[in-house]
C-alpha cells in the first residue's frame, strides 16, 4: 500500500492567508525551515492505479498538479481518483470535492451524519449523480474500496464549526467526526486527523498498529489565545493538544505504535519549524510531523 500525502496542514493552510503570527512569519519570509503546507488530506492506493483520496482540501487541485500519481494517464479525460472517503463535514475536509466536479466517475464514502450536511448545501450538487455515487458508511463495518478495506469508528470530535447551534457539545462520539483503518493485506494503518481526546476505547484500537497518522492540530491548548490568532483553545475546537499530561504525546506513548506521524497542524503550531524545541520534543518522542508530498508505503 502507498500513501502519499497531498496536505499536512489544518483548516487555512501553512501560512494561513491572513495571519502573520510567529510560526507563520517565518513561513511568509520563506524561512528553509517552515516550508509550505496545504490542508490535510492523503491519497492511497493498493495498486498504484486507482487512488482514494482521504478527505478533499480546497487546496485539492494545487495538491493535484503537484503528485504525478494522480495526473490523468489517457486521453481525452482520465483521473486515476476513484474514490474519496471523508472523516467530517469541514470546509478543510470537504470543498475540495468542488473541484471533482468535471464530469469524473469516483465513489464518495462517508458517514450518513456527513453525507446528510452535503445534501443539505446545494451547491455539492455541482457533483453529478451520474458519476458520483454517494454511500453511506456505517460505522465500524469495513467496506472495500478500489482494492482497500475501509473501516470508519467514531472518534471524540463535535460538529464543523459552521454546523454549530449556540454551544456545541465537545467530546461526543458519533458520525460527525471519525477515524479510519485502512488495510490492504496484511498492511494497515490509521488516520485520525481529527480527535478531542484519547479515549480507553481509541487507545485499545491503536495499540501496536504499524502506522497512525493523528491529530496534530496545536501545540498546547491555549496557543491560539496566547498568539492573538484565536480566541479558542484546542479543547473548545475538538483537538486534543499534542503537549501536556493530556496531551497526545503522553496518551499515545506507551500503544507500541510502530511509527507515529502528526498531521492536520495549525499555522501557529511551533511543531511546524524544522528546528523548533517543539518540534524536537516530538522527534524524541518517536514521533514524525507530516509534510506535504510526504510517502510512505506499507
Amino acid at each position: 500500500m502507498r500513501i502519499i500525502v497531498l496536505g499536512s496542514a489544518a483548516g487555512g493552510g501553512f501560512p494561513q492567508w491572513n495571519s502573520a503570527c510567529a510560526v507563520g512569519a517565518r513561513a511568509w519570509r520563506q524561512d528553509h525551515a517552515a516550508r509550505w503546507r496545504t490542508q490535510c488530506s492523503l491519497a492511497i492506493s493498493a495498486d498504484d492505479e486507482r487512488w482514494v483520496l482521504l478527505n478533499a482540501s480546497p487546496d485539492l487541485r494545487q495538491q493535484i498538479l503537484a503528485t504525478p500519481a494522480l495526473h490523468p494517464k489517457a486521453a481525452p479525460r482520465h483521473s486515476p481518483i476513484a474514490a474519496a472517503v471523508l472523516t467530517n463535514g469541514d470546509i478543510d475536509h470537504v470543498a475540495g470535492l468542488l473541484t471533482l466536479r468535471e464530469s469524473h466517475t469516483f465513489d464518495l464514502h462517508a458517514t450518513g451524519a456527513i453525507l446528510d450536511v452535503l445534501a443539505a448545501n446545494p451547491i455539492f450538487d455541482a457533483l453529478n449523480p451520474d458519476y458520483v455515487a454517494r454511500h453511506r458508511m456505517a460505522l465500524d463495518e469495513a467496506i472495500e474500496v478500489a482494492g482497500l478495506e475501509i473501516t470508519a469508528f467514531a472518534v471524540p470530535g463535535k460538529v464543523a464549526l459552521y454546523l454549530e447551534r449556540g454551544e456545541p457539545v465537545i467530546g461526543g462520539e458519533g458520525e460527525d467526526t471519525v477515524g479510519l483503518e485502512v488495510r490492504a493485506g496484511d498492511t494497515r494503518f490509521f488516520f485520525v486527523p481529527g480527535c478531542a481526546r484519547v479515549t480507553e476505547g481509541l487507545a485499545a484500537r491503536l495499540e501496536g498498529a504499524p502506522l497512525i497518522f493523528f491529530d496534530g492540530t496545536l501545540w498546547s491548548d491555549d496557543e491560539m489565545v496566547r498568539s492573538g490568532t484565536g480566541a479558542k483553545t484546542g479543547t473548545r475546537m475538538g483537538h486534543i493538544s499534542v503537549f501536556g499530561p493530556d496531551g497526545s504525546l503522553a496518551a499515545l506513548a506507551s500503544l507500541g505504535v510502530g511509527r507515529k506521524i502528526y498531521i492536520h497542524i495549525n499555522n501557529t503550531n511551533p511543531m511546524l519549524l524544522d528546528d523548533s524545541p517543539e518540534r524536537a520534543a516530538a522527534l524524541r518522542a518517536g514521533w514524525e510531523v507530516a509534510h506535504d508530498g510526504m510517502e510512505v508505503c506499507l
